[in-house]
């Protein structure tokens, strides 16, 4: 069999319509939400790309063309649930409450910053308002502990979720292979979701694998999968609601093949134009999932220019601000190097705390305080 664009689930057509008397499953104020999360999105995109090329943080990674996939996932589970997200899931933090100015500190890594400055920019970590897990850079090895988490909840009759997302290449890991065995003999309460953006950095995803496409590969883990127009909001929702209720009742885990397009560079140290062809790149602008459901919005009677100036500008000051903020925030303290690894600090690494401070005040460098090591 081959897969065609006719064998993707799809609610929302080109022009903004939805088939007669479809039921979103979500309120005019949360499409309202969805639409601003991916705004949202797209401007925290836009100012850490230039702050990046400033040299005002190291590192970014853009976002646009999957911010439907990214929003339609998260407005589709409950804060309580627990998410394993990729590098590239700006929008499933934006939409269930994570302010711009948390996500900015990581990007500058500043002493708010939740992992104190020991992560790379974006890889975001949060246990409030949502349980959002640390994004890791090797590629897979956040599935096995999605995996792990989802079987806890299944042990402790726990009525949460796991969700965890990867990209087309991250199919290709020991972790995708391992994480899916075991969530299907188990039927672990798990959703695993592909997000099919067509590169694995410059790698096509039809050199990725010889199957037709990553959502058969469920079959032989036991589990249901499913392909859905990842550029469409409503439709990645109803397929992560599903899967969810499928959850939630016993009835084990589902893999989504989200078929998406990343309209840019893998990340800020990436050149697309060395491999992306640039029709390929025009088609799939075409489908821009922020128009899309822009237009959905509209026939709905809830979207307007003066709801659009409002939210643009919005979003705007709101990530702007953030900047500021974080940039104006002061690094981590010296003695961050040594803390949130021991309840009690060993002695060999008090010595060198205590050396480090010494050094520290000797040199006359900030941070070093009164030159006490403090834990």
């Amino acid at each position: 069999m081959t897969m065609t664009e006719a064998d993707l689930l799809t609610v929302i057509e080109a022009d903004g319509g939805t088939p007669p008397d479809f039921d979103t499953g979500l309120s005019d104020a949360e499409l309202r939400r969805a639409y601003r999360a991916m705004l949202s999105v797209r401007a925290f995109d836009d100012t850490c790309m230039k702050l990046q090329r400033a040299g005002r943080i190291g590192f970014s990674i853009p976002n646009r063309g999957i911010e439907a996939t990214q929003v339609g996932a998260a407005s589709a589970l409950r804060p309580t649930d627990f998410f394993f997200p990729s590098y590239r899931d700006f929008g499933m933090a934006l939409y269930l409450g994570v302010p711009p100015v948390e996500m900015m500190h990581n990007m500058f890594g500043d002493a708010l910053d939740s992992a104190k400055g020991r992560q790379m920019p974006v890889h975001f970590s949060f246990t409030e308002p949502i349980k959002y897990f640390s994004i890791s850079s090797p590629i897979g090895t956040h599935i096995p502990q999605a995996v792990g988490a989802a079987y806890a909840f299944k042990l402790r009759g726990e009525d949460h979720v796991s969700l965890v997302s990867f990209g087309d290449g991250g199919t290709s890991s020991l972790g995708f292979h391992s994480g899916m065995n075991f969530a299907g003999v188990w039927k672990a309460p798990v959703i695993f979701l592909c997000q099919n953006n067509g590169w694995a950095i410059s790698c096509p995803s039809d050199h990725q694998t010889a199957s037709d496409g990553f959502a058969i590969k469920a079959a032989a883990y036991g589990m249901p999968g499913i392909t859905v127009d990842g550029n469409d909001l409503l439709a990645v929702h109803q397929v992560v609601s599903e899967a969810a209720e499928r959850a939630r009742k016993g009835e084990g885990p589902t893999l989504i093949e989200a078929r998406t397009y990343r309209m840019g560079g893998h990340s800020t140290s990436d050149d697309p134009t060395k491999y992306v062809p640039a029709e390929e790149l025009a088609k799939w602008a075409e489908k821009d999932p922020v128009e899309r459901f822009r237009r959905y919005l509209a026939k709905r009677g809830l979207w307007d220019e003066a709801l659009e100036e409002r939210l643009q500008a919005e979003v705007s000051a709101e990530v702007r601000d953030a900047a500021k903020v974080a940039e104006n925030t002061p690094g981590p303290g010296l003695e961050t190097i040594f803390s949130d690894v021991y309840a009690q600090l060993p002695p060999h690494l008090r010595r060198q705390g205590e050396a480090a401070f010494d050094l520290a005040k000797r040199k006359g460098e900030a941070g070093a305080g009164d030159g006490a090591f403090p834990l």
